[in-house]
């Protein structure tokens, strides 16, 4: 037996080329967005400022459609963000969001930074207020504009892992949610 050390070199410098899409299909996905795209939101309960309350935070977003959204958000996202009123304009900022992504039976969750200002349907920053007292409500639309692009990665999973594992039972052990053919179990 001969040792060909072109073979061996050979193999050793194709083999990654063959590896590499095993490991891109095994890559967890990404929810991306560009800089200054735009995406359609609306509170999740009504929010009310007046002239002693005109900061609020921790308010909570939803997607919707609107007039203009260059973007679209997975239906079941949540955004986490600030709200204050300024010249009987509410300028709404938000910090972070989780989406859940939903295909079949399997979800992708995306938890992460997500920097966006309101603007309202008219391209005007905030949304614009008249009275003394200025109500925010959901199923009223604005848009938000990206401060900066959007590049979450997918987080572990374990329930879908937990439904991977059931979907590949044999029908032996506690995985696998299919009864017995017998009338007493062991």
């Amino acid at each position: 037996m001969s040792f060909k050390p072109t073979s061996f070199w050979a193999t050793a410098l194709v083999t990654p080329f063959f590896a590499t899409p095993l490991i891109a299909a095994a890559a967890e996905a990404t929810l991306s967005l560009p800089n200054e795209a735009t995406v359609g939101v609306e509170v999740v309960e009504e929010l009310t400022f007046s002239s002693d309350q005109t900061r609020l935070s921790d308010i909570l977003l939803h997607p919707t459609q609107a007039a203009g959204a260059s973007h679209s958000l997975p239906e079941y996202c949540v955004i986490v963000g600030n709200a204050q009123l300024v010249d009987e304009r509410v300028r709404v900022t938000t910090q972070e969001a989780t989406c859940i992504e939903t295909h079949d039976a399997d979800s992708d969750i995306f938890t992460g930074e997500f920097s966006a200002s309101a603007y309202a349907e008219d391209g005007q920053y905030g949304i614009a207020c008249e009275g003394a007292s200025c109500t925010l409500s959901p199923g009223q639309a604005f848009l938000l504009t990206l401060d900066q692009a959007v590049e979450i990665e997918e987080l572990d999973n374990p329930s879908a892992e937990l439904n991977e594992q059931r979907r590949q039972a044999d029908g032996e052990g506690v995985a696998n949610p299919v009864p017995r053919e017998e009338a007493v179990p062991d």
